[in-house]
């Protein structure tokens, strides 16, 4: 699949995972909305889960890279169609262990597993000293999501995900 990232530049660039994607082309950065191109967008605020059956949409997925506080404003000008990823908890050295804390090259694995391309997922995620360990923390979820049909089935795995959590 092809990655892209509408990239806003208001995070720290030495922690920012879409900028070392880009650094060893494993995803393209874009200035504008306009410039990124149609895909599957994920977007947290996304009313549909993102589900395998969301492959046939495009061959493209795309992220938005900005800081948690300007994300949502951002995401309404994102053409394609908007998913939002289900359940999971970050690896990363900053939110480990914080469920839907995801950094970019996080999410852009999940969502390679769940539309079944787990050793695209692998590669992007061999980058970082912690990429393994995401799929690792995650295996269990990542394995019962890619299993589903569509959205409804990836939101009542997650719904015991978060019941089980309280």
């Amino acid at each position: 699949m092809n990655l892209h990232v509408r990239y806003e530049g208001d995070d720290d660039p030495d922690k920012c995972t879409a900028r070392k994607l880009a650094r060893f082309d494993r995803a393209t950065l874009h200035r504008s909305a306009r410039a990124t191109p149609y895909g599957v967008v994920l977007n947290p605020h996304a009313e549909q889960a993102l589900s395998p059956a969301d492959r046939a949409e495009s061959d493209s997925l795309v992220a938005l890279d900005c800081s948690w506080e300007t994300a949502e404003a951002a995401l309404f000008e994102m053409p394609g169609v908007h998913r939002a990823l289900p359940f999971l908890v970050a690896a990363n050295p900053v939110n480990y262990g914080k469920p839907f804390q995801l950094t970019t090259v996080e999410a852009f694995a999940a969502a390679l597993v769940i539309l079944g391309e787990r050793d695209q997922a692998e590669d992007v995620l061999s980058k970082f000293r912690w990429g393994e360990t995401f799929l690792e923390l995650n295996a269990e979820p990542l394995r019962r999501y890619a299993d589903c049909e569509d959205s409804g089935e990836v939101v009542a795995v997650q719904q015991e995900y978060l019941d089980a959590g309280e």
